[in-house]
């Protein structure tokens, strides 16, 4: 998703005697939602665009300051598939509001930092908000609106994830050179606050509708299709947060650019995600198993190209563009072969997608630390390579054969 959008529209395809058949869209609190949303990603993307300066001023390598994703990445998975079951008695907006308050604790207490445990503390607690938004938002957003409004409804929440995929990496690290890195993190917390005072003054009532349980998960993962997909998502996201984790490092020793310069392919990185997105859409409307394949192999082909001629900075921008646009369209292929396969248990499905995408991101973090601290910065993107051309393969060979998945 960026790692943030996975699980948002499969949530979204719940059955309708569960959902408020609301007279009057609430487009205001439909609006808070995707504030909150811009303000989740922006502190998701901020540790990649900040590695280099956060892990000198804390004293530790780039690859243990990597391990916020890990942090986060950990906790999400947790929080996605249990936070309706923790929270099943609770009026919807008190929960939302949490969640707000945890993602404003979090920035500052990442600002604060001393060290490096305190800095994954910070991350722990915004992997709880992260994880408890993607399972719960799009639920929401059903209750808010009426039924036909509801893919506007979901157009308006993703324009938070398109918005903070342009401008969270290369914002973050322009601010982060020019202010210090601690200054994005009380940026994002701002952010953070103005969400929730927009989410206080329009999110309605919304008592706990149905009863979450375990069974259903159990369920769905016994179901084939619904198992090659979540290879999929596993290999992809690994894959991706091994490397992109990584990105400025690479960019900085590699081509060598300047901190300007960085910051722009970062937008470029964000710009291409921002098409992508869109693209992936408009081909899993026309075929399903091309828009999941061959988004994976571009992003294999772009790190093949940054290990072969990443010195070039043309060449390494155009590349982690390219990057930015495969990733852009990841998830709209992958949730709508989740639906397809699983129409009846579409939340499910979206919270196992959600837990699965955060548990990668942790692997692949960890691994890309590994690689980074051991091996150099061009081995995480090897492996990225490696995993991403895995999971086009096992997405040609396993993938959905019919429209019905």
């Amino acid at each position: 998703m960026t790692e943030p959008t996975t699980g948002v529209i499969a949530a979204a395809v719940l059955d309708s005697s569960e959902s408020e058949e609301r007279a009057e869209p609430a487009w205001g609190a439909v609006v808070s939602l995707a504030l909150g949303v811009f303000g989740l990603v922006t502190a998701e993307f901020l540790p990649a665009s900040l590695l280099t300066r956060l892990a000198q001023d804390l004293g530790i390598t780039e690859g243990a300051a990597g391990q916020a994703v890990t942090a986060t990445a950990v906790v999400g998975a947790i929080a996605a598939p249990t936070m309706a079951i923790v929270t099943k008695r609770l009026d919807r907006r008190l929960v939302m509001w949490g969640l707000t308050v945890l993602l404003i604790v979090s920035n500052l207490l990442a600002a604060f930092a001393s060290s490096l445990p305190v800095l994954l503390a910070a991350r722990v607690v915004l992997g709880i908000a992260l994880g408890g938004f993607w399972s719960m938002s799009a639920a929401m957003a059903m209750r808010l609106v009426p039924m036909r409004l509801m893919p506007r409804a979901m157009s308006i929440i993703l324009t938070g994830v398109s918005v903070a995929t342009v401008t969270a990496a290369p914002v973050g690290a322009y601010v982060g050179d020019i202010w210090g890195w601690r200054t994005a993190f009380m940026i994002a917390a701002v952010v953070g606050a103005l969400a929730l005072l927009v989410q206080i003054a329009t999110i309605p009532r919304l008592p706990p509708a149905g009863v979450a349980s375990f069974r259903t998960l159990l369920e769905v993962m016994k179901r084939s299709t619904i198992r090659a997909a979540l290879l999929v998502v596993m290999l992809v996201a690994s894959g991706h947060f091994a490397g992109f984790t990584y990105v400025r490092p690479f960019l900085e020793k590699v081509p060598a650019m300047d901190i300007e310069t960085i910051s722009l392919v970062l937008l470029a990185y964000g710009i291409g995600g921002f098409f992508g997105n869109f693209a992936g859409g408009f081909m899993a409307e026309r075929n399903l198993k091309a828009a999941v394949g061959l988004a994976p192999l571009l992003i294999a082909l772009s790190a093949l190209l940054l290990l072969v001629l990443g010195a070039s900075p043309v060449v390494a921008a155009v590349a982690i563009a390219a990057w930015g646009f495969a990733f852009g369209a990841v998830p709209v292929g992958l949730q709508t072969w989740l639906v397809r396969a699983a129409p009846d248990q579409a939340e499910s499905a979206g919270g196992l997608m959600v837990a699965t995408f955060q548990v990668a991101i942790a692997l692949g973090a960890v691994f890309g630390g590994l690689l980074v601290d051991h091996a150099g910065v061009a081995s995480a993107f090897a492996y990225c390579g490696i995993a991403t051309l895995l999971a086009a393969l096992a997405t040609f060979l396993l993938g959905p054969k019919s429209e019905r998945a």
